[in-house]
């Protein structure tokens, strides 16, 4: 029962969300900043939770639309979905109730994308929007969030309204330092789709499924190679910038195994085969990074 429900869950899948925390977690090591393990845990809870749920519909929605079968009948697929999703639900209200409003909102516009993502009549895996979405939404978003519970109130902007006026303030080097550290993890996350959609490209123009790589033609393999570039470059204007430590530079060795997998994905697109080069140099990148920001914290 219980390999099954990870199957359906496909719970081995979840680095996006979970590196992605834990590169803001080291960045908040790095800033000596404290780290409140209530709210935190209550984020990684109600964050994991809905990242199975997607999956959990995705997996659901796909069995529905091409006549296969379930590691469960439906009613208890379904059953599951909704549990996951009323119990990450209530853990991601008790999180905005104990912070405020922004919480609520830039979380709420979370759990939209993961519902939309495969759910309703034109779901966002089917349209080239995809990669797009699930680059902001695992690289940016969930760090943006981890770390603005965390950090003193007001660090990435203030806001305060009333019946007359509506005043934002944004303060502009922790935001630019925020969307620099999540480049590498949202293009990261980018690519696993991109490489799935790439894999499934001739299936998916046959059920009249048009993605990224149906529209970018013989552009796609550079835009793949293109990403992971830019993010070696983000990292070296974070060092620059002194947003992370020098140390985070040996990010910039991983270039290698990246670059090998990168043409091996070139000479064959195989979701069998080759697919699994995209998850294993998210691992491999973000990974590499996460630690390294982790040993800066130690050595400053």
């Amino acid at each position: 029962m219980l390999k099954r429900f990870l199957n359906f869950v496909e719970l081995r899948t979840k680095i996006t969300s979970v590196f992605a925390f834990l590169t803001a977690l080291a960045y908040l090591f790095y800033r000596k900043q404290p780290v409140n393990w209530k709210l935190t845990l209550l984020f990684f809870g109600a964050m994991l939770l809905f990242d199975l749920t997607a999956t959990a519909i995705n997996n659901y929605e796909g069995a529905k639309s091409a006549g296969e079968t379930l590691p469960f009948r439906r009613s208890t697929a379904k059953a599951m979905i909704y549990l996951l999703f009323a119990v990450s639900t209530a853990l991601g209200l008790t999180l905005a109730f104990l912070t405020d409003a922004a919480v609520l909102l830039f979380g709420g516009l979370c759990f939209l994308f993961g519902l939309l993502y495969s759910w309703g009549p034109l779901p966002l895996s089917h349209q080239p929007l995809g990669e797009l979405f699930s680059g902001v939404f695992y690289g940016l978003f969930i760090p943006f969030l981890l770390l603005y519970i965390n950090m003193p109130a007001g660090t990435f902007f203030t806001f305060a309204f009333d019946f007359q006026t509506i005043h934002l303030d944004v303060n502009l080097f922790p935001v630019v330092s925020l969307v620099l550290l999540s480049v590498l993890p949202a293009c990261a996350t980018a690519n696993i789709m991109l490489a799935n959609n790439l894999c499934d490209l001739e299936k998916d123009i046959q059920v009249k499924r048009y993605t990224l790589p149906y529209y970018l033609g013989k552009n796609a393999l550079p835009v793949f190679a293109g990403l992971y570039y830019l993010s070696y470059l983000s990292v070296i204007l974070m060092v620059l910038l002194k947003i992370l430590p020098s140390v985070c530079l040996l990010t910039l060795l991983t270039i290698v195994p990246i670059r090998n997998h990168i043409d091996r994905f070139r000479k064959k697109q195989r979701k069998e085969e080759t697919f699994v080069l995209s998850v294993q140099n998210y691992v491999i990148l973000v990974g590499t990074n996460s630690l390294l920001i982790f040993v800066g914290g130690f050595l400053s």
